[in-house]
């Protein structure tokens, strides 16, 4: 659990026109960076992690000149180990899903670079598109934790950290990501509440507790994998101890259709820090009763971003990467449902960068 930052200070020994003067020197310094990269391009920077640090990859506001970048299957229009524009930059942190890359995040780190943020995306310890070897739970208790280091990381980036303000920074997170958001604001879980979960809900919400591996067709197998994966699932995750992580830098979180029957609900009435929350009605990934709609149910304080009913568990996904056949697990749980269509995805994400930009622009 991070502790208050050693390094805030507190203003109540100066006199209220100091206040006055410096809140709205904050304030125009904060207008100055959002309308200033309003026409500005994206860079990029990679940091592989080396020395024990965390593999990062950055966006950032740049006036230099982009150019056609291929990554994995995608072809972006970005500026690579650009210098960054000038000024103090907020901060935002996205964390990615199980299994997942900075490079489905891309158009939504363009909005909020087309906005005024720096956007940091932390490859999640044997989670990630390269090694999924732990996910879930495990994967859960380091999540919160890498996202603080992260931040850590970018204050001390030669090239960006200069230019970034890391005093007040937005985080992200969609699926696992968005349980990582839900932790970073507050709620408390635990993987004994995991398993107390898919004890009860296995054939309804069978993929939030095996993930990707298989899924219920209706045959006769049915029955054993059920008996597997609750046998795995008690065998691995019996700790009742309730997780949660603080950090004082962090001032917002928006969790998109996350993870959540795992909290303890009590703990998410109300929020620490403000909580936006994106749902997808036709989500078959995570059932948004057991998740997205139970927090949104129970939280008293929360700003629902975006409740989308045509929309499935890969909204969160921009652009959506080859899923495979359609008979395979991946297009099942992550391809768009008839009658939603991604033209709405832009808006979205400004909104995602209006919340943002509500919260974190306030001294």
């Amino acid at each position: 659990m991070r502790t208050q930052n050693p390094f805030s200070f507190s203003l109540q020994h100066f006199t209220p026109l100091w206040r006055r003067i410096r809140s709205r020197r904050f304030v125009m310094g904060w207008l100055l960076a959002f309308s200033s990269a309003a026409h500005a391009g994206m860079g990029m920077v990679e940091r592989a992690g080396e020395s024990g640090r965390m593999p990062l990859t950055v966006f950032y506001p740049t006036a230099q000149a982009q150019q056609t970048v291929m990554r994995g299957p995608f072809e972006f229009a970005l500026a690579v180990n650009a210098q960054p524009d000038s000024g103090q930059h907020p901060v935002v942190v996205i964390s990615h899903g199980s299994g997942g890359s900075p490079w489905v995040h891309v158009d939504l780190a363009r909005t909020l670079v087309e906005n005024g943020f720096v956007v940091v995306m932390p490859e999640h310890h044997k989670d990630n598109y390269q090694d999924l070897s732990d996910p879930g739970p495990s994967s859960w208790k380091l999540r919160p934790g890498e996202v603080s280091q992260a931040i850590d990381q970018i204050a001390q980036d030669p090239l960006l950290g200069p230019l970034t303000s890391t005093n007040k920074v937005g985080m992200y997170g969609g699926s696992a990501g968005g349980h990582t958001a839900l932790s970073l604001a507050g709620g408390a879980w635990s993987p004994a509440r995991f398993r107390a979960h898919c004890d009860v809900h296995i054939a309804e919400d069978f993929s939030s507790c095996v993930g990707f591996i298989t899924r219920l067709n209706g045959g006769w197998l049915d029955g054993v994998k059920k008996w597997v994966a609750q046998t795995v699932i008690h065998w691995r995750f019996n700790d009742a101890r309730p997780y949660s992580h603080q950090d004082a830098r962090i001032g917002a979180v928006i969790a998109a259709v996350p993870f959540a029957a795992d909290f303890d609900m009590t703990t998410l009435v109300k929020p620490k820090i403000p909580l936006g929350l994106i749902l997808a009605g036709q989500d078959i990934n995570q059932i948004p009763r057991f998740h997205g709609q139970a927090v949104q149910k129970i939280c008293q304080t929360c700003i629902t971003i975006a409740d989308i009913p045509q929309a499935g568990h890969g909204m969160m996904l921009s652009p959506l990467p080859p899923l495979g056949s359609t008979d395979s697990i991946a297009f099942q749980l992550l391809s768009d449902p008839p009658g939603f269509e991604r033209s709405q995805l832009p808006a979205l994400h400004q909104k995602v960068a209006d919340f943002f930009k509500s919260h974190l622009s306030t001294p």
